[in-house]
C-alpha cells in the first residue's frame, strides 16, 4: 500500500473514493462507545466564536457526525491524554 498524504487522502474521500485500505481500524472507536462509556450526563452551555463553530462543522461534516459528537470525542480524546 502506497503512502498518501493528507491532501491526496482528503481529495479522494472528497472524490467518494473507496479509502478504507488508507486506514487502520486497529484502534478505531464508534463514537457510540464513547457516548456509553457514561450513562449520566449532565447539560452544559459553552459560547464559541463563529470561526470555531464553522471549523468544528466541517470536521463533523468530514466524518459524518454531528458537532456535538466531534466536541465531545475532541475532549475526552484531549482528557484521556493527561
Amino acid at each position: 500500500m502506497k503512502a498518501l498524504t493528507a491532501e491526496q487522502f482528503d481529495e479522494k474521500f472528497d472524490n467518494g473514493e473507496d479509502i478504507s485500505m488508507y486506514l487502520d481500524l486497529t484502534k478505531a472507536v464508534r463514537l457510540k462507545d464513547i457516548d456509553q462509556l457514561s450513562t449520566k450526563t449532565k447539560k452544559v452551555n459553552v459560547e464559541f466564536p463563529e470561526w470555531l463553530l464553522d471549523t468544528l462543522d466541517r470536521e463533523a461534516h468530514k466524518i459524518g457526525v454531528s458537532r456535538q459528537s466531534v466536541i465531545k470525542l475532541w475532549v475526552a480524546e484531549r482528557l484521556k491524554a493527561i
